[in-house]
């Protein structure tokens, strides 16, 4: 009896497993690693906090005029950022979320708790060198504008933001910003020419050299 007559009626060879195809292996073997790699999670916040946490603080000086206040608005911006970092840091400008937290908190005190702020301004006292006469001329007339003049000011030239990146920041439009910067411009030039004339005005008059305007004989 012959091989074939031996084997069971129905009985079917097994099949040998195909290799695998070495054309389309690797590209399945590259989708699959691509889709493991993680996503870009921004940059860490300590990176940014040690960055940008004194320009921010320039900044918001400039804005209420207190050095002390400044650092604190600034301090709980970053600390609002902090639980939310995770989300914060893939924002396209996470710089720009911190500054107008720190901004809403300022513009949210200010409303409230005015006059207690003037009264503690009265009362401390200063530990630390004081600013130069230029810088507090500026502040002096920095305060005089309006609030919106004031930040417009401060964005433009001491954080270098543009016409546009304002307008985005203070939910306005260009022309507004545009017309914030030209009038606080206007007012400044005023009050630093009084402030200047005026101390003019107390410098003591000199005739022929004499500090007390007599004549030398």
């Amino acid at each position: 009896m012959s091989s074939m007559e031996a084997r069971p009626q129905g009985f079917l060879r097994p099949r040998t497993p195909a290799a695998p195809d070495p054309v389309t292996a690797p590209a399945l073997l590259h989708i699959e690693v691509s889709g493991a790699v993680p996503h870009d999670d921004g940059p860490r916040f300590d990176e940014v906090y040690r960055r940008h946490f004194q320009p921010l603080v320039v900044q918001l000086y400039a804005f209420v005029g207190d050095m002390n206040e400044a650092q604190d608005l600034v301090q709980e911006a970053f600390s609002r950022a902090w639980p939310r970092w995770d989300r914060i840091s893939r924002y396209d400008d996470p710089v720009a979320w911190i500054r107008r937290v720190a901004w809403n908190v300022a513009v949210s005190r200010w409303r409230r708790l005015r006059t207690a702020r003037l009264f503690s301004l009265r009362q401390r006292v200063e530990v630390v060198n004081g600013p130069g006469p230029d810088r507090v001329a500026l502040t002096a007339a920095l305060v005089t504008l309006p609030a919106n003049q004031r930040r417009a000011v401060v964005l433009h030239y001491l954080a270098e933001l543009t016409v546009s990146e304002i307008a985005e920041d203070c939910g306005v439009a260009a022309g507004t910003v545009k017309s914030w910067l030209h009038r606080a411009r206007a007012t400044l030039a005023d009050r630093l020419a009084e402030q200047e004339s005026g101390l003019s005005s107390r410098q003591p008059a000199t005739v022929d050299g004499g500090p007390t305007g007599r004549r030398a004989d």
